[in-house]
């Protein structure tokens, strides 16, 4: 079987020993460990680095940290230009006039006032996956993860690659960019396939479209239209990296972090009755609540890494004020911020009512998540029909808890009338 034809979004787990001790342990130390050294780190009067790193931990020092984009870069040019063809994206750029540029062009075609459609078809796609699993369900793949590459197909206008699967392309360029802190050479072999693959893909797409005279009302279509106009920010080496930033950066995240949701809710009956009644309500402002709350207590990842451009301080004129040298990492732990009683009140407590200031989800600044809107409205509603069942529950045995494959949600296993 080819690279490109390969059936599982997600790579094999290590088998043998090693994988065995993974599998008992990562939970283990994700679940208790980590967060039990943020919260001592947090209660520190002063930083202390770990290794030569320092860990932004407080809820004050993530917004700092993220907030300062001319101190703290984001460090993922180097993997951008490997998966772009060395074309540049505005993940990976400072705030210049290109990046503003480009941005710029890219919200004149995802617009805030598709949501209204966009939120119809997650809801009539849950339901008919939902409806058609006979009561038996499984969240990661089978849901989330078949909502979000069909919604997102369509409304980027990007279809699957003739060699292979846009949902296996998406994630392991995902995993390449933002997960291998090992710089795995297996996954390397599989971007230098995959990464050009999808880029002739999108630049066939381009020429078809053009040929056929009908580009269409999808973000392809819409940027193919700027295009013919001579509008700036949308020539086709702009429009292609852009769409392949989209694919990239956005579909492989719902399968993640959305069953994680799902597991919190499991764990906590009342939550999840309260969920429920939501969704039966057709409240969709109450169902966003429990479900941005259980993401709260396991988000999309603990931290996310910066690289200081200067000799830097974080937390200047305070007891915590701690020196970063210039090219030193600083890893801006989000999930340590949305715990900090400081500023979250109560953070132990399950409240699904809390203010938007208490999360830190899609990050703040220069780089916060470019489809947080998006992600506001649709991320509930891919849960939304599942959870309008009666007697929703875990399946018996290990099918029923949440299985991580790496930084990854693998199988989770439900149950309904």
């Amino acid at each position: 079987m080819s690279t490109l034809s390969l059936p599982d979004p997600l790579r094999p787990a290590p088998g043998g020993l090693k994988g065995r001790l993974m599998a008992l342990l990562m939970p283990f130390a994700m679940e208790t460990l980590l967060p039990l050294g943020f919260r001592v780190l947090r209660a520190l009067p002063g930083n202390r680095r770990l290794f030569g790193i320092v860990v932004a931990t407080r809820y004050d020092e993530v917004r700092e940290a993220f907030l300062n984009d001319p101190d703290f870069r984001v460090p993922y040019l180097q993997k951008l230009d490997v998966i772009m063809g060395n074309e540049p994206f505005f993940l990976g750029m400072e705030d210049t006039p290109d990046y503003r540029r480009d941005t710029a062009a890219m919200r004149r075609v995802v617009r805030i006032e598709d949501i209204a459609n966009l939120k119809v078809k997650v809801e009539a796609e849950g339901e008919r996956i939902v409806a058609a699993a006979g009561g038996r369900l499984e969240v990661v793949d089978a849901l989330v993860r078949q909502i979000t590459f069909d919604i997102y197909r369509d409304y980027f206008g990007v279809t699957d690659p003739p060699e292979g699967d846009l949902r296996v392309f998406a994630t392991r360029l995902f995993e390449f960019q933002f997960a291998d802190a090992g710089n795995d050479p297996e996954l390397r072999k599989e971007v230098d396939v995959m990464a050009p693959a999808l880029r002739r893909h999108i630049d066939m797409l381009m020429a078809e479209r053009r040929r056929s005279g009908q580009l269409g009302d999808d973000v392809l279509g819409r940027c193919l239209a700027m295009n013919a106009k001579g509008e700036d920010g949308f020539k086709d080496a702009q429009i292609r990296s852009s769409l392949m930033g989209f694919i990239v950066g956005g579909p492989p995240q719902p399968p993640m972090v959305v069953p994680q949701a799902m597991e919190q809710l499991l764990r906590r009956p009342e939550a999840l009755a309260g969920a429920q009644a939501a969704a039966r309500a057709n409240d969709d402002k109450a169902l966003a609540g429990f479900v941005f709350e259980a993401m709260r207590f396991d988000p999309l990842a603990p931290a996310l890494p910066r690289t200081a451009t200067r000799d830097s301080r974080l937390a200047a004129g305070t007891r915590r004020e701690v020196a970063v040298k210039k090219d030193g990492t600083v890893y801006v732990a989000f999930a340590s911020a949305m715990m900090d009683e400081r500023r979250v009140p109560e953070p132990s407590v399950f409240n699904p009512r809390r203010l938007p200031h208490e999360y830190i989800h899609f990050g703040y600044g220069l780089h916060q998540c470019f489809g947080i809107h998006l992600n506001l409205a649709l991320l509930p509603l891919m849960l939304k029909p599942l959870l309008k069942r009666q007697n929703l529950r875990r399946a018996p045995g290990k099918d029923g808890h949440l299985v991580k494959r790496g930084a990854f949600a693998d199988k989770l296993w439900v149950e309904y009338e």
